[in-house]
């Protein structure tokens, strides 16, 4: 037995919610030897990943990827046995459409070249911006380097703001730089922190040369974080309380363990409480005061519409847009379930930052995509549509603006025992799936040293050196 697992073995950890978070502190405490259980409000794993059937094919809730520079979430999959389930670019390769056939594409030299120039000519071939604004992307490019990410000031300004300092124009802002922000934080660079922004293009596009390489399931995503996730739980030794919605967690003054979990009609006494709800639910479940205000957080949407077309309509795995509605747009046909035979195609629209969308009534959405793929894809103007269906995330991730960075809370709380995990933590990424696993990770570790503290100095020792 390891010294982690002897200094916290037959502690008891009681984690609250089941996404990526939740999964990952899970994991993480159970491999540290602590007695795990797991309690989830809804009948499934996954949390805002999820899937749903529809007419005998599967939908995903929304369009969710990773870059190859998420260490974490990658591991994650390797965890739970998921890591062949998702496909991953052999290198960054993104075509950028735009309406009336025009084409650009975004992508890393094959040649070795180091960062920044593996991207070199890729911008300086970018079709969607004048030869003058593709000379001027050298100088933020340059500045981005030279950032300390975290420096408190960066929080104070927005991305846009930053960039039009840095000689870029709006258009080049538009077409080009909220590309890589919209899916990543969420909101576009006019709204978001210089923080976080900077965080994604330097460890995504500039600090590695293959970092941003993109990656995104090959399967529903309840199959992969949900089934999977669940089957890795449970051989680990994990118990699942599923359908069963928390109540409150609260010191208890009398008993072995220092805490308690009210979770419908059973109370689940604890060592340590790792809570990864979202954060507006979060303060529910605890004592009045535990949490500070989070309300400045906001919350940001996503919509997905999902499109399935009666003949194969683009050879294109992915692609973004410009000067559309459309953002991005991935082929899901195989990830549905539709066999090859029936020639149809399913494509989905994802909308990041989605405020103008998400109370468009789902008939106008499906009429405004589906015209604006035959945009697009001009195959699309004469396919049929088989079937189609809206997904809505209302509060997909907090709203990643300035001075988010000060709301977000790390592991501990006021209340001893008890920690927290979620996307919406400080975990210097953006509301990522490789920031709720980070996050989970972080939090598990913090537990676990807390309870180590309480061990023997010797098995506290140990624990220390294997976890170093």
């Amino acid at each position: 037995m390891s010294a982690a697992a002897r200094a916290t073995g037959g502690s008891r950890v009681v984690v609250v919610g089941g996404g990526l978070s939740g999964m990952a502190a899970a994991l993480a405490a159970r491999d540290a030897g602590a007695e795990v259980t797991l309690v989830e409000k809804r009948r499934r794993l996954g949390g805002l990943t999820w899937s749903f059937e529809r007419k005998g094919l599967m939908f995903d809730n929304g369009q969710h990827v990773f870059l190859r520079c998420c260490t974490a979430y990658r591991a994650f999959l390797e965890r739970i046995g998921a890591a062949g389930k998702v496909n991953l670019q052999r290198a960054l390769e993104v075509p950028v459409l735009a309406p009336g056939g025009r084409r650009g594409r975004i992508y890393r030299t094959s040649v070795a070249l180091p960062s920044p120039f593996h991207l070199g000519p890729s911008l300086l071939a970018y079709r969607h911006l004048t030869l003058a604004e593709r000379a001027r992307l050298s100088r933020p490019v340059r500045a981005l380097r030279g950032l300390t990410l975290d420096d408190p000031a960066l929080d104070e300004e927005t991305f846009g703001a930053w960039l039009a300092r840095h000689g870029q124009s709006p258009r080049a802002i538009e077409r080009l730089w909220d590309l890589v922000v919209l899916p990543t934080v969420n909101v576009g660079s006019a709204s978001a922190s210089l923080t976080l922004a900077a965080k994604v293009f330097r460890t995504g596009l500039l600090d590695t040369v293959d970092g941003a390489d993109i990656g995104w399931a090959a399967v529903p995503l309840g199959e992969l974080h949900g089934e999977h996730g669940r089957r890795a739980l449970d051989a680990a030794g994990v118990e699942l309380a599923l359908g069963t919605a928390v109540d409150a967690v609260e010191p208890t003054h009398v008993g072995a363990h220092p805490l308690a979990v009210a979770a419908g009609s059973r109370r689940l006494d604890a060592d340590a409480v790792v809570v990864a709800l979202p954060h507006d639910a979060a303060p529910s479940v605890l004592p009045a005061g535990t949490l500070g205000n989070l309300s400045g957080l906001g919350r940001s949407p996503i919509v997905n519409v999902h499109l399935v077309f009666d003949r194969k309509v683009t050879e294109l795995p992915m692609a973004a847009a410009v000067c559309s509605p459309v953002q991005f747009v991935f082929d899901r046909t195989s990830a549905a379930g539709i066999p090859a035979s029936s020639g149809h195609q399913c494509l989905v629209v994802s909308l990041s930052d989605a405020t103008t969308w998400v109370g468009a009534r789902p008939d106008d959405l499906v009429s405004t995509f589906h015209a604006a793929l035959g945009e697009l894809f001009p195959k699309a103007r004469d396919a049929a549509l088989v079937d189609a269906v809206v997904s809505r995330e209302h509060a997909a991730t907090f709203r990643g603006g300035p001075g988010t960075a000060a709301l977000r809370p790390r592991p501990a709380t006021s209340l001893p025992g008890v920690f927290l995990a979620g996307a919406w933590c400080a975990t210097g990424w953006p509301a990522t799936m490789e920031g709720a696993v980070r996050s989970g990770q972080a939090a598990a570790a913090t537990a676990l040293a807390s309870l180590t503290s309480q061990a023997s100095p010797a098995e506290a020792t140990g624990l220390e050196r294997a976890s170093a």
